[in-house]
């Protein structure tokens, strides 16, 4: 899976926009709010995964400030535990994606078995709603 990709669908993808400071530039902040309604998250499960070392805000006094890294993080951090990842597993999606070495501890053979487990987990749904479609069904005679 290209590392690139994986993060597509969650979040907006706006570009970074800079502010001319000088002869510097300066990054666009996120506060945990943005971030929260960007991504239709509660405001403690950014806690959680900033309290679990899986994004660092800045702070500026009380306020935490995300980067677009932050968010490009968070965006794969989601997607990770859509597809039923351990948190584990997910910091090595993480490192995988910013190109750290440690990220390639998340195998192929993880990804097929975690896809396999998705695959059966569909077919019991299937089962059961076909049960419940009958049972509705048998009712309404």
């Amino acid at each position: 899976m290209d590392a690139n990709s994986f993060e597509q669908g969650f979040g907006s993808s706006h570009a970074v926009a800079t502010t001319p400071v000088g002869d510097a530039t300066r990054e666009v902040m996120f506060t945990i709010g943005d971030l929260s309604r960007e991504f239709s998250i509660t405001l403690r499960a950014l806690r959680f995964y900033e309290d679990k070392g899986l994004i660092s805000p800045r702070r500026d006094g009380m306020t935490r400030l995300y980067s677009e890294a932050d968010r490009r993080r968070l965006a794969v951090i989601l997607k990770g535990k859509h597809l039923g990842f351990t948190l584990a597993e997910i910091r090595a999606l993480v490192a995988a994606h910013e190109g750290e070495e440690a990220g390639l501890s998340l195998s192929r053979d993880r990804c097929l078995t975690q896809l396999a487990q998705l695959e059966r987990q569909r077919a019991e749904i299937d089962a059961a709603i076909e049960e419940l479609k009958s049972m509705a069904t048998a009712l309404a005679a």
